[in-house]
């Protein structure tokens, strides 16, 4: 328990947290205001009608009578080749991004590179890698090298090798400058100062960011083959065109299952890897 003086001296160092003034109020008061405001509007300008949203769940309702019980309608063998089809292509598209992001991570750091034009530049390239949707790449990749998963590998790489690049950059920038100068005192080159002096710095965070992506990528890998890049997410979309809701129920809780194991795979790697 806070004794009555201890609790007097904390009102006395923190008043703002205790009192606010009238003129805090009000405008604490006017941006609720305004959030709420903005967000009923929002919601007026973007939700249909009641009847239509009515109608919309009642059609769910009835996909979901379909979609019982969940079957794989003799086709195991396909939809497990699609699944590890799309397995592949989230963990190749994760592997790409991860060894194009390094080196990029490191070039985009200030404290390695401190020409201030060419740092501008990769990191605007960071931005324009990573702006636009992988669903986007995806269509764009089918479109160049055809439909199938080396399609959905690139999709993937690309946007996820900017927003590597530039995790990596952030934490090379905010790595301990003692260590990099001890290795500079020993008289190391450039190669040798990220190597010893950096990378032991951002390496647990360089893996976790990368695992994080692969469980990411599993998930968007199966979107991604609805517009043609493969795996099971074809799979999915050529049984949602023939009305075959059981199979589609099917498809999508052997989806679940496979995230569901390799979020917590993922997860317990990530906190070993940062234990560590």
């Amino acid at each position: 328990m806070i004794g009555a003086a201890e609790l007097a001296a904390i009102r006395a160092a923190h008043p703002r947290v205790f009192r606010r003034s009238a003129a805090e109020r009000l405008r604490l008061a006017f941006a609720w205001t305004l959030f709420l405001v903005v967000l009923a509007v929002g919601l007026w300008r973007v939700l249909p009608g009641w009847e239509a949203f009515a109608a919309g769940l009642g059609k769910l309702g009835f996909l979901l009578l379909f979609m019982i019980p969940p079957t794989s309608g003799g086709h195991l063998g396909a939809i497990l080749h699609g699944l590890a089809e799309t397995l592949a292509m989230a963990f190749m598209g994760t592997l790409l991004a991860a060894a194009a992001a390094v080196p990029l991570g490191f070039a985009g750091a200030r404290n390695v590179m401190p020409v201030r034009l060419l740092h501008f530049g990769l990191r605007r390239l960071f931005d324009g890698l990573r702006g636009i949707d992988s669903l986007i790449w995806a269509i764009l990749f089918v479109a160049a090298v055809g439909m199938g998963p080396f399609a959905g590998i690139l999709a993937l790489a690309v946007p996820d090798t900017g927003t590597l690049a530039k995790l990596f950059a952030e934490a090379i920038e905010n790595v301990e400058r003692r260590q990099v100068e001890g290795i500079e005192a020993a008289g190391s080159n450039a190669v040798e100062r990220a190597r010893f002096g950096i990378l032991p710095q951002v390496l647990p965070v360089m893996l976790s960011h990368v695992l994080y992506f692969f469980e990411s990528n599993t998930r968007s890998a199966t979107i991604l083959g609805v517009v043609g890049a493969g795996g099971i997410g074809l799979q999915l979309a050529e049984r949602i065109r023939l009305d075959d809701w059981q199979e589609v129920a099917f498809i999508i809780l052997l989806i679940l299952a496979a995230v569901a194991v390799i979020d917590w795979v993922s997860g317990r790697l990530r906190r070993w890897i940062i234990a560590a």
